[in-house]
């Protein structure tokens, strides 16, 4: 349908439920799942090397611990008040997002996964209290079949299903699920929801609402819809529209292809050896080659590079970048690391302290099943990736492993407060005594 005749829609004419199912405190919940002495108490979870706070527990967030905030400026108040604090576990949250999204499809067809801890699924055909039971239905199952928590809003289109979402966390009298269907729902929601908090606005755009005295939801969906075009463009409009109930953004029940991906860590401290710069390398092609594997896709080119800590002034900076074309389109861990080493070794100079590498995969495309003449070598390629993979996948990360990634690596993320990868590693399952 085109952009004009979705504009021109008659309201009546939409006749959808679409739930918005956001995991509450994703990463402090997955922390809980296997250490229940944890709830109810603070929780922080840092980001790569321990720097800053990514995720807080509704517990910590009512301490005043700011989201970003870098970990050693909060200490004093997560000392003071007994603060769980634990470093990223991107294996646990992983997999753990893997199964909500895993339950959520088996009640409904229509799922479009948003990120990590949030899915949108199509509901139509309910009345409004059978709508309810069933979302509160899907709360319950999630929280005993996974053990997260997850609060649920539901609209005629993705924003208002969003308000409604915001509206289920922050307001108890919803318990979790906030249904906005008719009109006298809808103005009230809209009428308690900050402009800032729509979504689509974002602080620079509020800023300029407020500037005419639009201070929430239900002030934008009252104005003219002339202005809010000539002074916000087409997504102001469409923004506008989904307020109102009509749709214009369609479910995406399949995502479209990735055109790059990347791989980049900081590393626990900085390091000047050639060695060690080779061995993050090599490290970090096995992993985005492996990422693009589970995508059944295939990389024409990459780009390598490094920097140093250019927050430190007192030493000598320096940042490069090199482009590597493959030969053809892979994602042979081996193949992709080989050519990832040329370039390292061209960019690297020595007597530098780096504190960043990484590798950048481009022109990906769906792996090609059409049969040429590197049949027979693509096959045995595959076939070895498709090994590795399945070993790794059963007895936990790197089990096989390209010799040039190292055993030791000094250089390795800073994990302090790291949690046991739980559901990912044999040797980490939780143990149960009788």
């Amino acid at each position: 349908m085109s952009y004009t005749k979705l504009l021109n829609r008659n309201h009546s004419s939409i006749n959808q439920s679409i739930a918005l199912i956001d995991c509450n405190n994703f990463y402090a919940s997955c922390e809980r799942i296997f250490n229940p002495k944890l709830i109810g108490k603070p929780i922080v979870v840092l980001s790569n090397n321990d720097g800053c706070i990514i995720a807080r527990s509704k517990e910590a967030k009512k301490l005043g611990i700011k989201m970003g905030e870098p970990y050693f400026k909060a200490k004093n108040i997560i000392e003071k008040n007994d603060v769980k604090v634990f470093s990223s576990n991107y294996s646990l949250y992983g997999d753990i997002s893997q199964r909500v999204m895993e339950t959520l499809s088996s009640f409904s067809s229509e799922v479009e996964i948003y990120s990590i801890d949030e899915a949108f699924l199509g509901l139509n055909g309910f009345e409004n209290y059978e709508l309810n039971t069933y979302c509160r239905h899907i709360r319950q199952t999630i929280k005993k079949w996974v053990g997260i928590p997850v609060s649920i809003g539901v609209g005629s289109t993705k924003t208002l299903s969003k308000i409604a979402n915001h509206l289920a966390k922050q307001k108890s009298d919803y318990k979790g699920v906030c249904i906005l269907q008719n009109k006298i729902e809808i103005k009230r929601g809209l009428e308690s929801t900050s402009i800032e908090d729509v979504w689509g606005i974002g602080r620079r755009l509020s800023i300029f609402l407020k500037k005419y005295n639009i201070n929430t939801a239900y002030h934008f969906s009252q104005m003219d819809r002339g202005w809010i075009r000539k002074n916000m463009g087409v997504v102001g409009e469409k923004t506008y529209l989904e307020l109102s109930g009509v749709s214009c953004l369609d479910l995406d029940l399949v995502p479209s292809d990735k055109k790059s991906c990347c791989v980049s860590r900081s590393f626990s401290s900085p390091i000047e050896k050639l060695f060690d710069l080779e061995e993050s390398i090599s490290t970090y092609g096995s992993k985005v080659s492996e990422k693009i594997r589970e995508e059944g896709l295939v990389a024409e080119s990459m780009n390598v590079f490094v920097l140093t800590n250019h927050f430190n002034r007192r030493e000598r900076q320096y940042s490069n970048s090199i482009k590597l074309n493959l030969p053809f389109p892979t994602n042979n861990s081996i193949k992709i690391v080989k050519r990832a080493l040329e370039g390292i070794r061209k960019i690297y100079r020595p007597g530098y302290r780096y504190k960043k590498a990484g590798i950048i995969l481009s022109g990906l495309s769906r792996h090609n099943t059409t049969k040429g003449l590197l049949d027979y070598d693509r096959d045995i390629s595959d076939k070895m990736m498709q090994t590795i993979d399945t070993i790794n996948s059963r007895y936990g990360s790197s089990t096989l492993k390209i010799a040039s990634e190292g055993i030791e690596k000094a250089w390795k993320m800073k994990r302090e407060n790291v949690s046991p990868c739980y559901t990912t590693r044999f040797e980490e399952l939780a143990r149960v005594k009788s």
